[in-house]
């Protein structure tokens, strides 16, 4: 339950600064940042965070390699979907989805991965000091 949870909140996260409807932070500040800019830079200073928490815990728990090779293995998973006729990629809106599923998929195997490790190994990361 605990890496389903890390990866709604990537996928919030990111559908939250894009996505193909009208409500999103990227459309919200083009159209209405100028005129409520401090409300604009709050909300993007807390996106920022967000990002910030997600990255970092990401390359350090499986580097930037890691973060390419779920990527390969998300894109060669949508690969197939594809040949077997059960995704279509006509539809851009879709697409826009996908990528952010995909992405956010990246960002909550990399937050619960030592969780993962920890369980598989037995063996505890340098920085749980606290067990």
């Amino acid at each position: 339950m605990g890496f389903v949870m890390r990866w709604v909140c990537a996928f919030i996260l990111l559908a939250a600064t894009f996505n193909p409807t009208e409500y999103n932070y990227t459309n919200w500040v083009m159209d209405y940042g100028g005129a409520n800019l401090s409300i604009a830079v709050l909300l993007g200073l807390l996106l920022l965070i967000g990002y910030i928490i997600y990255l970092r815990a990401t390359l350090r728990s499986i580097g930037a390699f890691g973060m390419l090779l779920v990527l390969a293995v998300v894109g060669a998973a949508l690969w197939v979907l594809y040949d077997l006729k059960v995704l279509r990629l006509d539809n851009s809106s879709v697409n826009v989805w996908l990528s952010l599923a995909a992405l956010s998929l990246v960002l909550g195997i990399g937050l619960s991965w030592s969780h993962v490790r920890r369980a598989l190994s037995g063996q505890a990361d340098i920085d749980d000091v606290d067990e």
